[in-house]
């Protein structure tokens, strides 16, 4: 958090400490989110607003802490009805640490008939 005021401008990188996020994703969501316009000074220096900073961070809401894609973020914003993203399922067990040591052959025997033996059932 900066020591700025709620109604002080802020640069980027103020914005994306603020906010939690990197300046390169507030710059990639300028792309994406056309609501979201900082004033941009000469040389392309860009300064956000508190209404700005209230767009971010119901952005990184959506985004982050809602699961949506940034095509469900946009209708959401846009006031059009979205249905949040499903969790991910959880994914899968790590698979079993292979064997580097050969069995022996009496071994490879017993997994030849059990695996015969499931195939047949």
């Amino acid at each position: 958090m900066t020591d700025k005021s709620d109604t002080a401008f802020r640069t980027i990188s103020e914005a994306a400490d603020e906010i939690g996020v990197p300046a390169h994703v507030l710059r990639f969501w300028e792309t994406r989110f056309p609501q979201l316009q900082p004033l941009k000074r000469a040389g392309g220096r860009r300064y956000y607003r508190p209404v700005d900073m209230a767009l971010l961070r119901q952005i990184k809401t959506l985004l982050h802490d809602g699961g949506m894609t940034i095509r469900g973020a946009q209708l959401a914003l846009a006031g059009k009805s979205v249905v949040a993203k499903e969790p991910a399922p959880p994914s899968p067990a790590p698979a079993p640490a292979i064997v580097t040591a050969a069995p022996d052959r009496q071994a490879l025997i017993a997994i030849r008939n059990r695996l015969a033996a499931a195939l047949a059932a």
